[in-house]
């Protein structure tokens, strides 16, 4: 089993996402949803947690291997980005959405230094709004952000578009696709539930209006 589809069982078998397309979820976004992905379940597991650690520091080290910072978006990617600077022996800081107001008024948390090279680790990229934020502070700070790894992508245009216009090379350890053949695998999902997956992937904003 490749890494996406083991990343993708373990989401599964630890309800870290949950199928749901007769009873749908709402995002913040407004978005109607059959699936609800949070990986910070995953951590209450050992085994999860570990290979999911170990696959986004061998992944750093692949493909942004010049990295000397490891930068967490809050709040989902502080444990995750934490654990990987950890595991890589690398300074690590998080990014608030937006700054305190109050103490410092800091919006990045921990030492950096301008001109660092910086990962900026993310558990869930869905339109990449949220995690791009993170990236124009870090910026604004004279960081030099290399990439963005995260543990998982619904794969929408949208995210793509947007990651290429910030010029933010995004690498993900698992993907729609794959979680979907794990549920297929599994038993999880009803020939009737994975055609309703099929068409929200498609239009994700029309689905269920």
């Amino acid at each position: 089993m490749n890494t996406s589809h083991k990343i993708a069982s373990y989401l599964l078998s630890t309800k870290a996402v949950k199928l749901s397309p007769e009873q749908p979820f709402k995002w913040s976004s407004g978005w109607n949803s059959p699936i609800y992905c949070d990986n910070r379940v995953t951590l209450s597991y050992p085994e999860a947690r570990t290979f999911i650690k170990k696959s986004l520091a061998k992944a750093i080290k692949k493909y942004f291997p010049d990295t000397e910072l490891i930068a967490g978006v809050a709040t989902a990617g502080i444990p995750q980005g934490a654990l990987v600077a950890e595991a890589l022996g690398l300074p690590f800081a998080y990014v608030r959405p937006k700054p305190k107001e109050h103490g410092m008024g800091n919006q990045i948390e921990g030492r950096i230094e301008k001109g660092q090279k910086v990962v900026v680790i993310e558990d869930l990229i869905s339109t990449g709004g949220s995690s791009l934020k993170a990236v124009d502070a870090l910026r604004e700070a004279g960081i030099e952000v290399v990439g963005m790894v995260a543990i998982f992508t619904y794969g929408f245009k949208i995210a793509d578009t947007n990651f290429a216009e910030k010029n933010v090379p995004l690498v993900t350890l698992s993907n729609y696709n794959a979680l979907i053949d794990e549920a297929i695998k599994q038993n999880y999902i009803s020939a009737e539930s994975l055609e309703s997956l099929k068409k929200w992937r498609r239009k994700p904003e029309k689905w269920g209006v």
